[in-house]
């Protein structure tokens, strides 16, 4: 922040007054420091020019490892100890998938919380301009810039403050 800047809390009612804020505050040249809503909204990850969280991808390559480590157990349990089958094939597939998909499962919770672990970045402390009333019903937006002028088109945009 430059000399003359500070951090502004507005609260706003809802997710549209939110994005108009965004958008007038981002015209205006000032920084949009930190957004608090109390559901996830695609709409603001996009006017915030956030990226895509990767952790899905971890998902993925877990769940696939997962299902390639537990047939490839299956299989290899079966081909060591000669059992006696009567004719059925070794590798019997439907069996081996049953055991394939448990694997899948706990593979691709392990990929996720693996993904949540390096990805994230998990505060360590509650941020000081948090209003405990954005966990329930109202958006807030913290920026920095002219605290006047900031204020005044954060009420001119339907914010209260507290």
């Amino acid at each position: 922040m430059s000399a003359g800047s500070s951090s502004i809390m507005g609260l706003f009612p809802t997710e549209e007054a939110t994005l108009t804020a965004i958008k007038a505050i981002k015209d205006k040249g000032w920084q949009v420091e930190e957004v608090f809503s109390p559901i996830p909204s695609e709409k603001i990850f996009e006017s915030l020019g956030k990226k895509k969280s990767r952790i899905g991808w971890f998902t993925l390559a877990g769940g696939i490892t997962g299902f390639l480590s537990g047939f490839a157990l299956t299989t290899f349990t079966a081909t060591q100890w000669n059992m006696i089958v009567s004719g059925k094939p070794i590798v019997s597939w439907f069996p081996f998938f049953i055991v394939a998909f448990e694997f899948t499962i706990l593979f691709a919770v392990f990929g996720n919380v693996l993904g949540l672990l390096t990805q994230v970045g998990l505060p360590t402390k509650m941020d000081a301009r948090y209003n405990p009333a954005c966990s329930g019903s109202v958006y807030g937006i913290s920026a920095s810039g002219d605290p006047e002028k900031l204020k005044a088109l954060m009420q001119d945009k339907g914010a209260e403050f507290q």
